[in-house]
């Protein structure tokens, strides 16, 4: 059985949906004032590995993934920009697309904008105001009362005690409590037409924390099984999240016997670079597009999988050239024999090994683990035995998206990050000039070319039938 580890209990547990067979999944995504980074990219990567797993398990999923396209950072970004919202948000959601077709990542079933969504936000804040668990204040900011919610802190473990206002959001004059967070922020003079909207409080615009409840609430429902992020979120967002859910509700006589909104809840971890945090604040951070000009997709995907979701990384060139160097060790198993083209035995050890691992909160380097031993085993094998492991390691490295090329044409590729003189055409010339010794028995020459394509990161491999294969090492 899937065993998930739950944020919100902070153990791992058997994963029960709520309706059998099927899975909602809420994930959150971008706020589009910029191009995607890295960071973005591993919560991409995750959580598309997560909805791979979920429907080779067999599970019907529907995934979403929400886009925040109203924000003051957008609204920033636009008046510095003098560009009109729509116009920034959408280059910018065009941009992210492009990074993720790029990775080869599935698209969420539904993306939804916040902005299509202002009239169920407005719905949950009016619910909260009539439960009493919001409130509009002086300056005509409508807030969240946190100290009436008696289930806060919950995700995150913090006690109202122990929050600190200026960990989470700007102390407001209108607010009865610092720890108050908006829900709806009251619109400003010096801001555009397009960052306001009519309301029953004035004209005004959602606060950051209501647009991902209001649209998981309208497109899964008041109760669904998933919902993902990055471990940055965890506080205070995502906490915010479960008090508006649940407070809309449950109101203020909320107990932990009531159903929680969201079963289970799952958090990728951060990407660092040089050991420290990567953030746009620190400027250490590095855009998907010119990541991908350097390293292929591929090897991106498998610099993110080798580690566990929920452990931070580091990320440097080093790392991933490791990882591209761990890419071309399976592709160079998979080239000794075409896959055949049947079913995989489920009872194969292999394929046992395999789904422990991801059965186990998804747990990847495990089962990349079991894709390299099962390699190791191909690169042994002989005849049939090796055509049937090889179509064994192509359908489990399918569940991760790896390895899914043709393996020679994998091999054969340049790699950007190498100031590399020889192209394909300058390597087969060499290729066809060691076959002319060979045939003229000039064995020093042949041994020669042969050497001096190696040092230049070319391995040559001779097959049956005078046939020469290469790859970049």
């Amino acid at each position: 059985m899937l065993q998930i580890y739950n944020t919100l209990s902070r153990s791992k547990q058997p994963f029960k949906p709520l309706e059998p067979g099927k899975v909602k999944m809420y994930v959150c995504g971008m706020t589009v004032y910029d191009y995607c980074h890295i960071g973005h990219a591993r919560v991409m990567i995750v959580f598309d590995m997560v909805v791979r797993w979920l429907r080779a398990s067999g599970y019907e999923v529907i995934y979403v993934r929400n886009i925040t396209d109203i924000d003051d950072k957008i609204i920033h970004r636009a008046i510095e920009n003098g560009e009109p919202i729509a116009a920034l948000t959408q280059r910018f959601i065009d941009a992210m697309h492009a990074d993720s077709e790029q990775l080869g990542l599935i698209h969420p079933d539904q993306e939804p904008r916040a902005t299509d969504f202002i009239t169920q936000m407005q719905g949950m804040i009016g619910r909260l105001i009539e439960q009493e668990l919001a409130y509009q204040a002086d300056d005509g900011d409508v807030n969240f009362a946190v100290r009436l919610f008696p289930q806060y802190g919950r995700l995150s473990g913090k006690s109202i005690d122990e929050l600190n206002a200026g960990e989470r959001v700007a102390i407001g004059g209108g607010k009865r409590d610092p720890l108050d967070f908006v829900l709806w922020k009251s619109a400003k003079s010096e801001e555009p037409d397009d960052t306001r909207w009519k309301s029953p409080w004035g004209e005004g615009r959602p606060g950051w924390h209501i647009e991902c409840s209001a649209m998981s609430c309208d497109l899964l429902g008041q109760h669904f099984d998933i919902h993902g992020g990055g471990a940055d979120l965890q506080f205070p967002h995502h906490e915010n999240e479960i008090a508006q859910s649940e407070g809309a509700l449950y109101g203020r006589k909320h107990t932990s016997a009531d159903q929680p909104s969201v079963n289970y809840w799952m958090h990728n971890g951060h990407i660092r670079v040089n050991e420290e945090k990567m953030s746009k604040s620190s400027g250490n951070f590095f855009l998907i597009r010119d990541v991908l000009k350097r390293f292929d997709p591929e090897v991106v995907r498998f610099f993110m999988l080798r580690a566990h979701y929920r452990s931070p990384i580091n990320y440097s060139d080093l790392q991933l050239e490791e990882a591209r160097a761990g890419l071309v060790r399976l592709y160079t198993a998979l080239s000794q024999a075409a896959s055949l083209d049947h079913a995989i035995d489920p009872h194969s050890p292999w394929v046992k090994r395999f789904t422990e691992a991801m059965n186990d909160d998804f747990n990847t380097p495990v089962a990349i683990a079991a894709l390299f031993d099962l390699a190791s085993e191909i690169n042994r094998a002989q005849g049939l035995e090796k055509a049937d492991l090889s179509s064994t390691l192509k359908v489990l490295a399918a569940h991760l998206h790896f390895l899914q090329r043709d393996p020679i044409e994998f091999l054969q590729m340049g790699n950007p990050t190498l100031d590399e003189s020889l192209s394909v055409v300058a390597i087969e010339e060499q290729i066809t000039a060691r076959s002319s010794a060979k045939q003229a028995k000039d064995f020093a020459k042949s041994d020669l070319i042969r050497k001096n394509l190696l040092e230049q990161g070319i391995v040559l491999e001779d097959k049956p039938g005078g046939i020469t294969e290469w790859r970049r090492s």
